[in-house]
């Protein structure tokens, strides 16, 4: 088991943020099977918080927010949060995911909206990417001049959801990770 010592930067913090970037990393973790040394909050700015840790093969950064509306016909939802990871290391920049709380259907692709930009990604279990490094890139800048990032995905059960996440303080919380992988 890995512990993870999250400290608070003293700023106002997103709704559970903590715990939000402990599950994605511990996703992460376990997807790669990988083992990190702590977790370092590097801020909170605005709607988006920003972290850095040690794993294996490097120093890896991450931001991560919650939506601030989700919105379908369902009874329960786990964790949902938005992400943008760095692993310099393995030569991983602007790792967009999504956490959608419940497993995605399978075959259905989940749409982004971020102004005029619309993404397909593609799933897998309860998470989504994008297909590409250059459609990650594109949406990453779409982000940075944004204010409203729209998620539309569908559950295994069939239910749709929406998740609406605000991009306030996104620039600010990118500009720390960039510096703290050295990017």
């Amino acid at each position: 088991m890995v512990m993870f010592n999250i400290p608070s930067t003293g700023a106002m913090q997103p709704k559970y943020l903590s715990l939000i970037a402990l599950v994605a990393l511990c996703a992460s973790l376990a997807a790669t099977g990988a083992r990190a040394q702590g977790v370092e909050r590097l801020g909170d700015f605005s709607d988006w918080s920003a972290f850095k840790f040690t794993e294996a093969a490097g120093l890896t950064c991450f931001i991560a927010s919650e939506p601030t509306k989700a919105e379908g016909n369902y009874s329960k939802r786990g964790d949902i949060h938005a992400m943008v990871t760095h692993r310099p290391a393995e030569d991983r920049i602007d790792e967009v995911s999504i956490q959608a709380g419940y497993p995605y259907q399978e075959n259905a692709p989940v749409e982004i909206e971020v102004g005029r930009m619309k993404v397909k990604l593609f799933t897998q279990g309860e998470t989504a990417w994008a297909v590409d490094r250059e459609t990650d890139q594109k949406l990453v800048q779409a982000m940075i001049r944004g204010n409203t990032m729209v998620v539309r995905g569908v559950s295994a059960r069939g239910n749709e959801t929406t998740d609406t996440y605000s991009l306030s303080g996104f620039t600010k919380a990118y500009q720390a990770i960039k510096k703290a992988c050295g990017i």
